[in-house]
């Protein structure tokens, strides 16, 4: 099966972050380096059960507010509200393209269905001086970060346009010169970043997004070399062997 293949196959939930709830320490990493303070309102996009508004009240900020679609989610945001006695946060059952986040701040986007990100970018153009938008291993499409500390991305308004891919890339990964160990480093950053405390470092993730992050990086011309490295060479051997996926055409 070829990688687009596999990925075609997952749950759309699982592709777009939906599913995946980021744990309170990769919040307050993620805050910390957004540099969130009491004059902060804080988006949450995507909010889940809304455990980001308890980790921004840590950080005492003027208001935290957690937008999801799905009622059930909502639902157990409202209580975990109500049981922890938050003062400044609420929650939304709104979709996401078309609530009110006038007023942000700091807004907090992991999103990678382009269908979602392309409509936001609009959106995200349009809010007030200074305010910071944090995505998790993409950059917002076509703009270049202002600070980057791997696999948080911050931009902040007015966006700037990346004039193309390959300096977005260069902006991202703060090198020119992408190798696998490079490529290894970055993945285990955000497998670790995104992973449940009880899956332990997840190696199919890491292995997947390394050589996803290689290839993009060759096509690029980012890649240190213009062959294949040996450790390339034996884990898109361990892709198609033991998960039976092919990436190899992705670099032919």
């Amino acid at each position: 099966m070829k990688i687009e293949e596999y990925i075609a196959s997952l749950p759309p939930s699982i592709i777009s972050g939906e599913q995946v709830q980021l744990l309170d320490d990769s919040i307050r990493e993620i805050l910390k380096f957004a540099e969130v303070g009491k004059d902060d309102v804080f988006y949450h996009l995507g909010c889940g059960t809304g455990n980001g508004l308890a980790v921004a009240e840590e950080f005492c900020v003027r208001k935290a507010v957690g937008v999801d679609i799905d009622p059930e989610k909502i639902s157990d945001a409202q209580g975990m509200i109500a049981r922890k006695n938050l003062k400044n946060s609420v929650v939304r059952c709104e979709d996401i393209l078309n609530t009110d986040m006038s007023d942000a701040t700091v807004v907090l986007f992991w999103f990678s269905d382009t269908s979602i990100t392309e409509k936001m970018l609009d959106r995200f153009s349009s809010l007030g001086q200074g305010c910071k938008i944090i995505t998790i291993f993409d950059p917002l499409p076509g703009i270049l970060p202002s600070r980057v500390s791997f696999p948080y991305i911050l931009h902040q308004t007015p966006l700037k346009q990346a004039k193309t891919l390959r300096d977005q890339l260069i902006a991202v990964f703060d090198t020119e010169c992408i190798d696998f160990t490079t490529a290894w480093e970055f993945a285990e950053r955000y497998t670790k970043a995104v992973g449940s405390p009880d899956a332990g470092n997840d190696r199919f993730l890491t292995i997947l997004q390394t050589m996803m992050i290689w290839i993009n990086a060759r096509k690029l011309g980012l890649s240190c070399t213009d062959e294949i490295p040996p450790a390339v060479q034996s884990y898109i051997e361990i892709l198609r062997n033991f998960f039976g996926i092919e990436v190899k055409h992705l670099i032919e």
